[in-house]
């Protein structure tokens, strides 16, 4: 299954970034195979709809479940139209969040755990 991961850096043993739509960088993984894609999140410094456009770049890449810090109520809404799992308050490095979820430890969550654009204030 493919996954997305937000984080500060573009390896595994980065930091999950704790901001979905400002997020450095995505990381898409296959949890069978840990072979990873990172891609830079060109939309970090826009001025507004960052989320949005972060949900509709995860849905292009078909992630099931984004792994992430906070999410807030326009990338929230994005997510699950696109029918992706969303697992909040994640932070550690990215591999470690990747065996916590593969050992279930994880719970998806319905809705936002940020204000709108609170990811300017990092």
């Amino acid at each position: 299954m493919k996954i997305c991961i937000t984080a500060e850096g573009d390896s595994l043993d980065s930091v999950v970034d704790q901001r979905f739509g400002r997020c450095q960088c995505f990381i898409f993984v296959d949890t069978d195979t840990l072979e990873f894609e990172a891609v830079q999140n060109q939309n970090a410094s826009g001025m507004g709809g960052v989320g949005v456009r972060a949900g509709q770049l995860v849905a292009e890449k078909q992630a099931k479940v984004v792994i992430t810090g906070k999410v807030g109520p326009n990338a929230s809404q994005t997510l699950q139209a696109a029918g992706i799992d969303v697992v909040l308050d994640v932070s550690g490095r990215v591999k470690d969040a990747i065996e916590r979820y593969k050992d279930g430890e994880f719970k998806s969550t319905k809705g936002p755990n940020a204000e709108e654009k609170s990811g300017l204030d990092k």
